[in-house]
């Protein structure tokens, strides 16, 4: 029985398809087709596949454009596929290549020929391929990387306005550890709204704040002949982050309502030190809900790049550097390696102490990233709970963070029930 396989080499407006009836110890015979990147030329070429009885399709990851080709075929080619009668376990099958594993000899770049390259490639075991996730995982990351983006517009809209006051002689950043907090946002809305005395400035601060009212009287002395362009640039810059505040928020409440099936796992994944509901989320984004496409916790760390490189060539191993892997887990887990290891009388803070004598602090955080990512492995896959053993976390410290972890998720509409031994209830 024949078996065909489709090669696609995506491009921005174009879509070079070559298929293949794979034959063992014979020459490949090609038939080509081009088709454009329109939804109508792209349920065209599903239905062409369907029509030459492909089997399997693996397509070129080239930058954002392989994803409307993945979800058209997704949609209207791998159903009907499958359901074709004498389908076989991989019919229907979709492959996502790395673009560099399909490099072609230099100066032999073609359209066609890189299509045909991938069916060979793809038989042969030569590809290094993706792992694309189901339809409902890739909204998830969609929502949670787009929040990065809002809270890294934020960091920049931040780092904008510091320079702003710094250029308008309003010191106010070297007393206040966030610029941009409470008592900050209400002492710049009312420089932006046109106040002048810097004793009535002084005194929207919290009564906790560690400046005084002295210094605070000192850093917005320049408010009272301050230009009117930097107050309305101020007020601009106020409501800007205003607004970005309002969509992340947005976002966390749509993330929260997409995963109100999967609270359990959420909540097991933000008991972990280090971590959060924001950071929860995020993982089960990334991986899934219970990890099924990794085997084992070392093939989640390799597919991250928390794992040592090997570069050997004579027996000499030249290079121990990590593999680029998942940027966006990694991040995650290097952050919470950061925040794990503060924590005191953790098993972590212990680890950090052991490593960082002799590996040095970023090589000990990614000791403890490579940790927490086999940790989340065995939480998500086996369904476990994450059980302190560090020998100095205090009852109350516990008790802090649980009633903080809960209060995180009740404001994103999780419902959370309590034991009767549990901690007690902080609203």
């Amino acid at each position: 029985m024949s078996y065909r396989i489709a090669g696609i080499d995506v491009h921005k407006r174009s879509l070079a398809v070559a298929v293949s009836e794979v034959e063992v110890l014979e020459e490949h015979n090609f038939e080509r087709r081009q088709f454009g990147t329109s939804p109508s030329q792209l349920r065209s070429l599903a239905a062409w596949l369907l029509a030459e009885h492909v089997e399997e399709v693996v397509m070129e990851s080239t930058a954002q454009y392989w994803k409307p080709v993945w979800a058209m075929l997704e949609r209207h080619w791998q159903a009907a596929c499958r359901k074709r009668e004498g389908a076989r376990a991989m019919t229907g099958a979709m492959h996502l290549a790395q673009a560099k594993s399909n490099q072609g000899p230099r100066g032999r770049k073609k359209d066609f020929a890189d299509a045909e390259r991938l069916v060979k490639r793809l038989v042969a075991y030569e590809l290094r391929l993706s792992f694309v996730p189901e339809g409902e995982q890739r909204l998830w990351r969609t929502v949670m990387r787009t929040k990065y983006q809002w809270r890294c517009n934020q960091v920049r809209l931040q780092n904008r306005l510091e320079a702003l006051l710094e250029e308008a002689q309003i010191k106010l950043s070297s007393l206040l550890t966030d610029l941009l907090g409470a008592s900050g946002r209400r002492m710049l809305r009312a420089v932006a709204d046109g106040e002048t005395n810097p004793a009535v400035l002084a005194g929207l601060a919290d009564a906790n704040l560690r400046a005084t009212a002295e210094q605070l009287c000192d850093a917005l002395e320049a408010c009272r002949d301050l230009h009117p362009l930097y107050r309305r640039l101020l007020e601009t810059a106020l409501d800007e982050w205003q607004e970005i505040e309002r969509r992340i928020e947005e976002l966390e409440q749509e993330m929260a309502t997409m995963l109100r099936a999967h609270q359990d796992q959420v909540q097991r994944l933000a008991e972990i030190p280090g971590l959060g509901v924001d950071s929860a989320q995020q993982i089960i984004a990334e991986v899934g809900v219970t990890a099924a496409t990794f085997p084992s916790a070392g093939n989640l760390a390799s597919w991250m790049g928390a794992c040592p490189g090997d570069n050997e060539s004579g027996g000499v191993n030249t290079s121990r550097r990590s593999a680029k892997g998942n940027r966006h887990l990694r991040r995650i887990l290097n952050q919470a390696a950061n925040a794990a290891v503060k924590l005191k009388g953790s098993i972590f803070a212990l680890l950090y102490r052991r490593y960082v004598p002799r590996q040095g602090h970023k090589k000990t955080i990614a000791i403890i990233a490579h940790r927490l990512c086999r940790l989340v492995w065995m939480i998500l896959h086996r369904g476990l709970r994450y059980e302190e053993r560090g020998p100095a976390v205090s009852k109350q410290s516990t008790q802090r963070r649980t009633a903080r972890m809960i209060r995180e998720l009740r404001s994103l509409g999780y419902s959370i029930e309590l034991a009767a031994n549990s901690v007690a209830d902080p609203a």
